[in-house]
């Protein structure tokens, strides 16, 4: 069976077409500047072992209707294409960032479904509008597949109640749904899968602290193979640590910037969200250059960085608390949890008396999946690199089987 997965920006177009149930890559690719003067886009074939066929396109590309049609001529194409038909695409697997309380799991999308999406907007309007786009664009070029919805949100509908209230008053999240709904879900999803594989323990059984570090982070306390408890909220702002995020900080500093330093509103919530994190710190969001910088004495950059890593560290006790019994693993993913032995030997530092013990020549290894804790550590401590794209296209799978 073949599915799309597709993960549809502001203004790119992000797709894997995967052979299921192998899960094999059979192409990939990037529509990049979607709208602009001078777009670009990649196509990786991957045609046998001998490795992958890379072609681009630098060219405007008007909108995202005309960006899905230039990726559904790629996959038939002579030269570039894996498939004979857009027809042989069963499934179309789509990433939609908010699906609110109303989807917690994989579902068929209908009208419905889409008018929901396009309600939910208000709680994602950077992401939900395009994703619906490739959706609707979707639904005119692979006529003949099923149309899937795979909810970032949809992992943490699990978390109780007292953990995902505000406490505020209740009218705001009974009319207006003001609660915590986390994000990265399917990232989450897939490790709590893959950890419980390689701990071989049953997935309802598995308890861990998974801790995803991309440009965006986030941390869940999963129990019992489910979401608890998650750092980012109603928005992706709270919780770690960010590239530019500032993650956790008290409200009163947002009424201080606008009452006695005169910010305004959109100004202060460009400010949380685009100039602080590790660019407050340190001027530069690249995890890779703060690193570099910190290694040669620059003092910005490892005050930055052991903020980032202190933050983490926080959560990873405040989640062996909520979780309230043996904890299986600690499991470091997305670019930066799988690349910064700098970052994960910072996180976990002094944390022996709970447990948690790095093994410092094991962290240092840039490969694959692996354990990095100690013989002894009574909690292992695992890299596993994270898979969305495979996730939507199992969760996709998993409905037409």
């Amino acid at each position: 069976m073949k599915v799309l997965v597709i993960n549809t920006g502001s203004s790119s177009i992000k797709y894997q077409l995967f052979n299921m149930p192998e899960g094999a890559v059979m192409c990939s690719g990037l529509v990049e500047k979607v709208g602009e003067k001078e777009g670009k886009l990649t196509h990786l074939k991957y045609p046998d072992a001998s490795g992958e066929k890379k072609h681009i396109e630098n060219n405007a590309i008007e909108n995202h209707s005309v960006g899905m049609q230039r990726v559904a001529e790629l996959l038939v194409d002579d030269t570039n294409g894996v498939i004979d038909s857009a027809s042989e695409v069963d499934l179309v697997g789509h990433r939609v960032v908010h699906g609110g309380e109303e989807f917690s799991s994989t579902i068929e999308i209908t009208e419905a479904v889409k008018n929901k999406i396009k309600e939910l907007s208000s709680l994602a309007p950077l992401h939900n509008p395009a994703n619906l786009i490739g959706i609707e664009v979707s639904e005119q070029i692979f006529t003949s597949a099923k149309q899937v919805g795979v909810f970032d949100t949809a992992f943490h509908q699990s978390i109780p109640e007292y953990a995902y209230r505000y406490a505020i008053p209740s009218e705001l999240y009974y009319e207006h749904g003001v609660r915590v709904y986390g994000f990265h879900g399917t990232s989450h999803r897939y490790i709590t899968k893959r950890a419980a594989s390689l701990l071989k323990k049953p997935l309802n059984e598995v308890n861990l602290v998974t801790i995803h570090l991309g440009n965006g982070a986030s941390m869940a306390a999963v129990k019992n193979g489910k979401s608890i408890d998650t750092t980012l909220g109603l928005t992706p702002l709270p919780g770690l640590v960010m590239g530019t995020r500032s993650g956790d900080i008290d409200p009163g500093v947002i009424f201080y910037l606008n009452e006695t330093l005169g910010y305004e509103l959109k100004d202060i919530k460009n400010l949380l969200n685009k100039e602080s994190g590790l660019k407050g710190l340190a001027g530069d969001n690249d995890m890779r250059g703060v690193s570099e910088r910190a290694e040669n004495g620059d003092k910005a950059a490892l005050l930055a960085l052991e903020v980032y890593t202190y933050r983490i560290k926080k959560y990873i006790g405040s989640y062996m608390a909520a979780i309230g019994t043996k904890l299986d693993a600690i499991v470091f993913t997305a670019g930066v949890g799988e690349n910064s032995s700098l970052v994960r030997s910072m996180s976990v530092a002094n944390l022996a008396h709970l447990g948690i013990e790095l093994d410092l020549s094991l962290n240092k290894k840039r490969s694959g999946e692996r354990k990095i804790s100690t013989n002894e550590s009574r909690i292992d401590i695992w890299v596993i690199p994270t898979n969305e794209e495979l996730e939507i296209a199992r969760q996709a799978y998993e409905i037409e089987a």
